[in-house]
């Protein structure tokens, strides 16, 4: 957003977001199952066998992931959008988990210091307004040794594909933060977490990444 924009609307980037994320809540899983099934199938299964012990998702939206996360695991979920997490507490309820969620900043965590064994972030980084502050966030609520998993749709690595991405962006981080040329693994590196595994799949235009912050 630019300045002007901002000082038209009175709107912080956070603000934004949250007013774009209540609007699209009610029909979010609709749209979404579609996107989900063809372009990234497996990634949230692979986030839930690979969490342990306390378990913060970051931008947890509608709760997706809840279903793949292991049997009696002690959740919190953070989410900017009140409307989004009113129908993640009504997906816990349906699945008769007992998950901690939270209204909250993705860039601005309410957790203490080493607090959590295994942060999750899955299709949200693409819309954090500041991802680099969000990952460092990230770090801080991590354990030593403790599990970062990442999974969003990242630029392509076929130039077609990236020039499609980056004219879809004019339209998309306008209209709702949006990217899609985006990629969150050097942001990993450069905040000093170790890269246990990485994968790139559909394209190169998703990316899996399992990191371990230092001991």
């Amino acid at each position: 957003m630019t300045s002007t924009a901002k000082a038209r609307t009175g709107e912080t980037p956070a603000d934004r977001q949250k007013r774009v994320w209540d609007k699209s809540a009610p029909g979010y899983d609709k749209q979404i199952a579609f996107f989900e099934k063809i372009w990234v199938g497996g990634g949230r299964e692979w986030i839930g066998e690979r969490a342990r012990g306390r378990i913060l998702e970051v931008g947890i939206g509608t709760g997706r992931s809840l279903p793949y996360y292991p049997a009696g695991a002690a959740v919190t979920g953070i989410e900017l959008s009140p409307a989004m997490l009113g129908i993640a507490r009504q997906r816990a309820a349906g699945l008769g988990r007992d998950v901690d969620l939270r209204e909250g900043d993705a860039e601005h965590l309410q957790a203490g210091d080493a607090s959590f064994d295994t942060v999750v972030c899955a299709l949200s980084l693409c819309t954090i307004p500041d991802p680099r502050s969000a990952i460092r966030e990230m770090k801080r609520v991590l354990v030593p040794g403790g599990r970062l998993l990442l999974l969003d749709h990242i630029g392509s690595t076929w130039p077609p594909v990236y020039a499609a991405q980056w004219l879809l962006e004019r339209i998309t981080i306008p209209a709702a933060g949006e990217h899609f040329t985006r990629r969150q693994l050097p942001l990993v590196q450069d905040a000093g977490f170790r890269v246990a595994e990485t994968e790139r799949l559909k394209a190169g235009t998703v990316e899996r990444i399992h990191a371990v912050k230092p001991a």
